[in-house]
């Protein structure tokens, strides 16, 4: 069984389960034991009867499942690990599967294990509760209690366990993984296969797919369909071919059989795929033992060629579909330009368990002044309209951006257009106006997500964007104000874009995959490119219902000394959030320009002129604040708004409640002044700075 590196859990090694003591006698009478796995730890808790179906004293366990490999192949061990991690992929709640204990005298018996996944706070599976029993009496006829006691996996298991498989196998992928893990055990025959092949009949030849987990067979990938060879002679006669021995094999296929000798097996079988008439393949088994093949062997060989044979059609319908739809998703997605100052990687992901076109996309936009706008969005829907609806959303948005308008503008003439198309489509979307090399970003939400910013330690953390309505429903809820949100990106910092796709699971919360996704950012590789690769690959289990656009930007190198750095924020009239953005821009830009020794005192006066804007002027205030270039370092402070009254400067009495907002103003910067702005007027102020000399 699979390692675990974690430490044990305390507890005794074969700690009993505690039920009440009539259910307790009862299942020990009908051989049912009672046994408890920490996934995490490794350690397992068993009752007596569980130790004594394993044939383990007590003394003798010390309570890890690593121990029970001593009464497990290591065949049985892998695929109760596949069974329990296939199960925690795919989210169920239990799993069962039946497999064989060596006991001491090195007798085979059957055994049931069934468990139930328990999930801790996070809803994340941390412990296994179950019940194993002897099923060695569930075998009643003669061959199959005479296929147990040989070593050989009775033929109603085996079916039935790989019915169940192809039942879930999408792609021809998961069909080839199907055939690699129950090995040979179809009917009476033996499960330690020397080699498993797959030929898939492409352009008139046979096309070897796959040779299985153990050894490889001497055999060209593509051979001509009239070969002198089993696996193209199945698919020519559409007849199942069992050879028993390797002297039959020799006479059989003598030009083949020097190619073969060399390989340590007894017997073999060949089944040709056949599905509503179209002879799709062959499967071909090579046994490490002689096997006189039954009646029944042919009829479950039979049987297992025809389910094999339709799961593969309808996975090749499916990777067919799916290429198509991935194939044109790509067509319509941009290539991304080179960004003076900045790494960009993107990737985009089709859904991995649907054939239809998806609306995600990713872009990346030249704009004036060397700037470029990074963005992500979401078309709702799954089909061939949320293609199109995309494509023309996509191409809208570059079209604004281009012309120059603001970040909000950009977000608010998208919503209006994707209304004007019709239908009942929405979009999500991120819009980052980005000048890479002076490290400024400035950030739209549509109802998306927010970005993730990986800093220049590798630590990664949320970037809380304000946010609007999607796109769409916007301009129909005439809610078309966007707020924009600053972001000082710092040298060798990343900022992570990606869509809904990447980190939904159905049935988790998506806290819980964004935890997930910020953990996969901290930990993965530094290599931006590898960094796009690591992400969707260590997520990978949460997608499959969804496509996923990402869009990783790193800025490199640090800003040049004469570029003006300059920030600004959009403040609405009764909205504190929209004041609390302004204040945490005032505090990054601080920080990130290491102005710590005014840091109070332009927090204060920035707090003042917000405040006497709003509260004497109509409609909101935009607050800018920029470094001044030059060798003295120097920080203004400019807030608009839409009044052209100015403000006066007033000594208050005693018992005054205000007049002194100006007088602070003056006391606290180096200078300060009024300007007309168009209709409205702007206050400024500067401050000098000696730290970061």
């Amino acid at each position: 069984m699979v390692e675990r590196d974690a430490a044990p859990r305390a507890g005794p090694p074969g700690g009993d389960t505690r039920l009440p003591p009539d259910t307790a006698r009862n299942l020990a009478l009908n051989r049912i034991g009672l046994f408890e796995w920490d996934i995490e730890s490794g350690r397992m808790q068993m009752d007596p009867v569980a130790l004594d179906i394993f044939d383990l004293r007590p003394e003798e366990y010390p309570g890890d499942a690593d121990s029970l490999i001593s009464r497990l192949t290591q065949e049985e061990s892998d695929r109760i690990d596949a069974v329990v991690d296939e199960a925690l992929a795919r989210g169920r709640e239990a799993h069962g599967t039946y497999f064989r204990i060596r006991r001491r005298d090195g007798s085979l018996r059957w055994a049931h294990g069934q468990g139930h996944f328990l999930p801790e706070e996070t809803g994340r599976p941390r412990r296994i509760v179950g019940i194993v029993r002897d099923a060695t009496q569930e075998l009643t006829s003669a061959v199959e209690r005479g296929a147990v006691e040989v070593g050989h996996r009775p033929p109603v298991i085996g079916i039935e366990m790989t019915a169940a498989a192809l039942s879930r196998a999408l792609t021809v992928r998961d069909v080839i993984e199907v055939l690699e893990s129950i090995g040979g055990g179809i009917g009476t025959v033996p499960e330690r296969p020397v080699t498993l092949m797959l030929g898939l009949v492409e352009g008139g030849r046979l096309h070897l797919v796959t040779r299985g987990r153990v050894g490889a067979v001497p055999v060209p990938e593509y051979s001509a369909l009239d070969d002198e060879n089993p696996m193209c002679e199945v698919v020519r006669t559409r007849e199942l071919r069992l050879i028993g021995s390797r002297q039959e094999y020799a006479e059989r296929y003598p030009r083949l059989w020097p190619h073969l000798e060399p390989l340590e097996f007894g017997s073999a079988a060949y089944l040709p795929l056949v599905a509503q008439s179209r002879t799709l393949g062959a499967v071909g088994i090579l046994f490490s033992e002689e096997v006189p093949f039954t009646p029944e062997d042919r009829g479950s060989y039979i049987g297992f060629s025809s389910s094999l044979a339709q799961s593969l059609q309808r996975a090749i319908l499916f990777d067919h579909e799916h290429e198509i739809a991935e194939g044109l998703q790509q067509t319509m997605l941009p290539r991304i330009p080179a960004v003076p100052g900045a790494e960009v990687a993107v990737r985009y992901r089709a859904a991995r368990l649907r054939r239809e076109l998806g609306g995600d996309w990713y872009d990346l936009v030249p704009l004036p002044g060397g700037k470029v706008g990074a963005i992500v969005g979401d078309v709702t829907g799954h089909d061939i309209k949320a293609a199109a609806v995309m494509g023309q959303l996509r191409i809208a948005l570059r079209a604004y951006a281009a012309e120059g308008h603001s970040a909000a503008t950009v977000m608010a003439r998208a919503s209006v257009f994707l209304q004007e198309l019709g239908g009942d489509r929405f979009a999500t979307c991120l819009y980052a106006e980005a000048d890479p090399l002076a490290g400024e970003l400035r950030i739209v939400r549509a109802g998306h997500l927010d970005p993730l910013l990986r800093q220049a330690d590798g630590t990664c953390r949320p970037l809380p964007v304000a946010g609007g309505l999607p796109l769409g429903l916007s301009a129909e809820f005439d809610a078309l104000e966007y707020p924009v949100t600053p972001v000082e990106l710092g040298a060798d910092e990343t900022l992570v874009l990606y869509t809904d796709g990447l980190i939904e699971q159905p049935g988790t919360d998506l806290d819980e995959g964004r935890r997930e996704l910020i953990e996969a950012v901290t930990t993965g590789p530094y290599d931006l490119e590898e960094l796009a690769d690591h992400l969707p690959s260590a997520l990978g289990y949460r997608t499959g219902d969804d496509d996923t656009a990402l869009l990783l930007m790193r800025r490199v190198g640090a800003p040049a000394p004469h570029l003006r750095r300059r920030l600004h924020q959009h403040v609405a009239p009764a909205d504190p959030e929209s004041l609390a953005t302004a204040r945490h821009m005032l505090r990054e830009a601080v920080r990130a320009w290491g102005i710590t020794d005014r840091a109070d005192d332009i927090e204060l006066v920035a707090d003042e002129l917000i405040t006497n804007s709003l509260l004497h002027t109509d409609g909101g205030a935009v607050v800018t604040v920029l470094m001044l270039p030059g060798a003295e370092r120097r920080l203004r402070l400019e807030v608009q708004d839409r009044s052209s009254g100015w403000p006066r400067r007033r000594q208050p009495g005693d018992a005054g409640t205000s007049g002194r907002g100006l007088l602070l103003v003056d006391m606290l910067t180096d200078v300060w002044g009024v300007e007309s702005r168009g209709p409205g007027k702007a206050v400024w102020c500067e401050f000098g700075t000696t730290a970061g000399h």
